[in-house]
Protein backbone atom coordinates (compact mmCIF):
# COMPACT_ATOMS: atom_id res chain seq x y z
CA UNK A 1 0.00 0.00 0.00
CA UNK A 2 1.45 3.22 -1.10
CA UNK A 3 0.13 6.45 0.83
CA UNK A 4 0.89 9.81 -0.92
CA UNK A 5 0.29 12.74 0.89
CA UNK A 6 0.26 16.17 -1.22
CA UNK A 7 -2.36 19.14 -1.49
CA UNK A 8 -6.02 18.47 -2.61
CA UNK A 9 -6.66 18.33 -6.53
CA UNK A 10 -6.97 21.54 -7.94
CA UNK A 11 -10.20 20.35 -9.87
CA UNK A 12 -13.21 21.84 -8.08
CA UNK A 13 -15.27 19.48 -5.34
CA UNK A 14 -18.18 17.34 -6.30
CA UNK A 15 -21.42 18.09 -4.87
CA UNK A 16 -22.37 14.68 -3.42
CA UNK A 17 -23.52 12.92 -0.97
CA UNK A 18 -21.95 14.00 2.67
CA UNK A 19 -18.30 11.65 3.41
CA UNK A 20 -20.63 11.16 6.37
CA UNK A 21 -23.32 9.25 4.57
CA UNK A 22 -20.80 7.51 1.95
CA UNK A 23 -18.94 6.01 5.32
CA UNK A 24 -21.91 4.78 6.58
CA UNK A 25 -22.74 3.38 3.29
CA UNK A 26 -19.31 1.66 3.58
CA UNK A 27 -19.46 0.45 7.26
CA UNK A 28 -23.16 -1.11 6.59
CA UNK A 29 -21.53 -2.93 3.76
CA UNK A 30 -19.18 -4.26 6.51
CA UNK A 31 -22.10 -5.39 8.65
CA UNK A 32 -24.03 -7.55 5.87
CA UNK A 33 -20.73 -9.49 5.48
CA UNK A 34 -20.93 -10.48 8.64
CA UNK A 35 -25.00 -11.49 8.37
CA UNK A 36 -25.65 -14.93 7.33
CA UNK A 37 -29.06 -15.41 6.10
CA UNK A 38 -31.08 -18.39 6.93
CA UNK A 39 -31.49 -20.91 4.29
CA UNK A 40 -35.42 -20.92 3.49
CA UNK A 41 -36.92 -24.32 2.84
CA UNK A 42 -39.76 -25.07 -0.02
CA UNK A 43 -42.93 -26.95 0.24
CA UNK A 44 -45.48 -28.24 -1.41
CA UNK A 45 -48.85 -29.38 -0.89
CA UNK A 46 -50.78 -32.32 -2.26
CA UNK A 47 -54.51 -33.68 -2.16
CA UNK A 48 -55.02 -36.40 0.13
CA UNK A 49 -55.50 -40.07 -1.76
CA UNK A 50 -58.15 -42.47 -0.88
CA UNK A 51 -56.55 -45.26 1.67
CA UNK A 52 -56.40 -48.22 -0.57
CA UNK A 53 -58.03 -51.29 1.30
CA UNK A 54 -55.26 -54.14 3.20
CA UNK A 55 -54.69 -56.14 0.22
CA UNK A 56 -53.87 -53.26 -1.73
CA UNK A 57 -52.21 -52.05 0.64
CA UNK A 58 -50.32 -55.38 1.26
CA UNK A 59 -49.38 -55.52 -2.13
CA UNK A 60 -47.98 -51.93 -2.64
CA UNK A 61 -45.93 -52.23 0.31
CA UNK A 62 -43.90 -55.52 -1.51
CA UNK A 63 -44.62 -53.69 -4.54
CA UNK A 64 -42.33 -50.00 -2.66
CA UNK A 65 -39.78 -52.60 -1.19
CA UNK A 66 -38.58 -54.03 -4.59
CA UNK A 67 -38.72 -50.55 -6.19
CA UNK A 68 -36.46 -48.73 -3.35
CA UNK A 69 -34.45 -51.69 -3.11
CA UNK A 70 -33.87 -51.71 -7.10
CA UNK A 71 -33.66 -47.75 -7.55
CA UNK A 72 -30.74 -48.17 -4.55
CA UNK A 73 -28.82 -50.35 -6.17
CA UNK A 74 -29.25 -48.43 -9.67
CA UNK A 75 -27.94 -45.14 -8.07
CA UNK A 76 -25.43 -46.55 -6.40
CA UNK A 77 -24.02 -48.40 -9.59
CA UNK A 78 -24.57 -44.72 -11.22
CA UNK A 79 -22.16 -42.97 -8.60
CA UNK A 80 -19.90 -46.10 -8.81
CA UNK A 81 -19.68 -47.06 -12.53
CA UNK A 82 -20.42 -43.12 -14.66
CA UNK A 83 -18.10 -40.69 -13.30
CA UNK A 84 -17.99 -38.99 -16.09
CA UNK A 85 -21.51 -38.71 -16.21
CA UNK A 86 -21.14 -36.79 -12.78
CA UNK A 87 -18.38 -34.88 -13.73
CA UNK A 88 -20.56 -33.78 -16.62
CA UNK A 89 -23.13 -32.86 -14.12
CA UNK A 90 -20.56 -30.69 -12.04
CA UNK A 91 -19.19 -28.73 -15.56
CA UNK A 92 -22.72 -27.71 -16.49
CA UNK A 93 -23.38 -26.26 -12.88
CA UNK A 94 -20.16 -24.33 -12.85
CA UNK A 95 -20.76 -23.03 -16.72
CA UNK A 96 -24.03 -21.78 -15.48
CA UNK A 97 -22.62 -19.87 -12.55
CA UNK A 98 -19.74 -18.75 -15.03
CA UNK A 99 -22.08 -17.21 -17.13
CA UNK A 100 -24.14 -15.76 -14.25
CA UNK A 101 -20.95 -14.19 -12.45
CA UNK A 102 -19.78 -12.37 -15.85
CA UNK A 103 -23.00 -10.80 -16.18
CA UNK A 104 -22.97 -9.43 -12.89
CA UNK A 105 -19.52 -7.62 -12.68
CA UNK A 106 -19.51 -6.89 -16.39
CA UNK A 107 -20.91 -3.52 -16.17
CA UNK A 108 -18.20 -2.50 -13.48
CA UNK A 109 -15.47 -4.42 -15.21
CA UNK A 110 -16.65 -2.25 -18.44
CA UNK A 111 -16.70 1.08 -16.40
CA UNK A 112 -13.62 0.83 -14.53
CA UNK A 113 -11.62 0.13 -18.34
CA UNK A 114 -13.86 3.27 -19.71
CA UNK A 115 -12.31 5.38 -16.94
CA UNK A 116 -8.81 4.32 -16.37
CA UNK A 117 -7.76 3.41 -20.28
CA UNK A 118 -10.10 6.39 -22.54
CA UNK A 119 -9.74 9.84 -22.92
CA UNK A 120 -12.93 10.23 -20.17
CA UNK A 121 -10.74 11.23 -17.47
CA UNK A 122 -7.50 13.06 -17.64
CA UNK A 123 -4.70 12.67 -15.17
CA UNK A 124 -5.43 13.82 -11.42
CA UNK A 125 -9.58 14.40 -12.65
CA UNK A 126 -12.00 13.71 -10.42
CA UNK A 127 -14.82 11.20 -10.90
CA UNK A 128 -18.16 12.37 -11.96
CA UNK A 129 -21.43 11.26 -8.95
CA UNK A 130 -22.43 9.01 -10.83
CA UNK A 131 -19.12 7.00 -11.36
CA UNK A 132 -17.92 7.55 -8.61
CA UNK A 133 -21.51 6.00 -7.03
CA UNK A 134 -20.72 3.05 -9.15
CA UNK A 135 -16.96 2.43 -8.16
CA UNK A 136 -17.34 2.86 -3.94
CA UNK A 137 -20.38 0.28 -3.84
CA UNK A 138 -19.32 -1.99 -6.25
CA UNK A 139 -15.60 -1.87 -5.89
CA UNK A 140 -14.13 0.01 -2.82
CA UNK A 141 -16.70 -0.95 -0.24
CA UNK A 142 -15.11 -4.37 -1.19
CA UNK A 143 -11.49 -3.74 -0.92
CA UNK A 144 -10.34 -6.04 1.89
CA UNK A 145 -8.62 -3.10 4.14
CA UNK A 146 -11.17 -0.35 2.92
CA UNK A 147 -11.27 1.34 6.28
CA UNK A 148 -7.76 2.05 5.66
CA UNK A 149 -8.45 3.65 2.75
CA UNK A 150 -10.86 5.84 3.38
CA UNK A 151 -8.94 7.27 7.03
CA UNK A 152 -11.04 9.89 8.11
CA UNK A 153 -12.98 10.15 5.39
CA UNK A 154 -13.95 9.69 1.68
CA UNK A 155 -14.13 13.01 -0.52
CA UNK A 156 -13.87 11.52 -3.77
CA UNK A 157 -12.27 9.13 -5.83
CA UNK A 158 -9.54 10.47 -8.48
CA UNK A 159 -8.00 8.99 -11.62
CA UNK A 160 -3.94 9.46 -11.90
CA UNK A 161 -0.54 7.15 -12.63
CA UNK A 162 -0.21 4.43 -10.72
CA UNK A 163 2.65 5.32 -7.81
CA UNK A 164 4.63 2.31 -8.95
CA UNK A 165 3.81 1.89 -12.62
CA UNK A 166 3.95 5.41 -13.93
CA UNK A 167 2.52 4.36 -17.82
CA UNK A 168 -0.56 2.73 -16.23
CA UNK A 169 -3.14 4.90 -14.24
CA UNK A 170 -5.29 3.86 -10.82
CA UNK A 171 -7.80 4.75 -8.77
CA UNK A 172 -7.56 6.76 -5.57
CA UNK A 173 -8.84 7.67 -2.61
CA UNK A 174 -9.61 11.81 -1.60
CA UNK A 175 -9.75 11.98 2.29
CA UNK A 176 -11.43 14.93 3.53
CA UNK A 177 -8.18 16.00 4.71
CA UNK A 178 -6.78 16.29 1.39
CA UNK A 179 -4.42 13.37 1.37
CA UNK A 180 -5.06 10.62 -1.56
CA UNK A 181 -4.10 6.83 -1.45
CA UNK A 182 -4.11 4.38 -4.24
CA UNK A 183 -6.58 1.39 -3.89
CA UNK A 184 -6.57 -1.91 -6.31
CA UNK A 185 -9.89 -2.36 -8.24
CA UNK A 186 -8.74 -5.72 -9.24
CA UNK A 187 -8.53 -6.42 -5.72
CA UNK A 188 -11.91 -5.27 -4.64
CA UNK A 189 -13.05 -7.43 -7.67
CA UNK A 190 -11.67 -10.57 -6.50
CA UNK A 191 -13.23 -9.82 -2.83
CA UNK A 192 -16.68 -8.80 -4.39
CA UNK A 193 -16.66 -12.14 -6.41
CA UNK A 194 -15.47 -14.18 -3.36
CA UNK A 195 -18.41 -12.50 -0.64
CA UNK A 196 -21.26 -13.28 -3.66
CA UNK A 197 -20.10 -16.18 -4.74
CA UNK A 198 -17.84 -18.33 -2.23
CA UNK A 199 -18.37 -21.87 -4.23
CA UNK A 200 -17.08 -20.99 -7.04
CA UNK A 201 -14.89 -18.04 -6.49
CA UNK A 202 -11.63 -19.30 -6.37
CA UNK A 203 -12.22 -21.19 -10.19
CA UNK A 204 -13.56 -18.40 -11.21
CA UNK A 205 -10.72 -16.27 -10.20
CA UNK A 206 -8.35 -18.49 -11.40
CA UNK A 207 -9.56 -18.93 -14.68
CA UNK A 208 -10.76 -15.42 -15.43
CA UNK A 209 -8.82 -12.78 -13.06
CA UNK A 210 -5.16 -14.14 -13.23
CA UNK A 211 -3.68 -11.26 -15.42
CA UNK A 212 -6.55 -8.39 -14.36
CA UNK A 213 -9.48 -7.88 -15.41
CA UNK A 214 -9.19 -9.62 -18.78
CA UNK A 215 -12.57 -11.41 -19.00
CA UNK A 216 -13.93 -12.97 -22.17
CA UNK A 217 -17.11 -11.57 -23.45
CA UNK A 218 -16.51 -8.27 -22.26
CA UNK A 219 -15.61 -5.94 -25.02
CA UNK A 220 -12.78 -3.07 -24.26
CA UNK A 221 -13.94 0.68 -24.84
CA UNK A 222 -12.51 2.03 -27.78
CA UNK A 223 -9.40 4.58 -26.48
Amino acid sequence: MFHIETHRPTQHRIDMASPLFLRQVLLHRLRLRLTVAAPHRLWCSAATPTPPSSSENANEKQSSAFTSTSTSSSNLQLKTNDPLLEDDVEHRKWKVKEEEILRDIEPIVMLTRNILFSRRYMDGELLSVEDEKAIVERLLAYHPHYEDKIGCGLESIMVDRHPQFVYSRGLFVVRIDGDWIHFSHQNCLREYIRYNYPTYAERFIEEHLQHGMRLRKIHQYPT
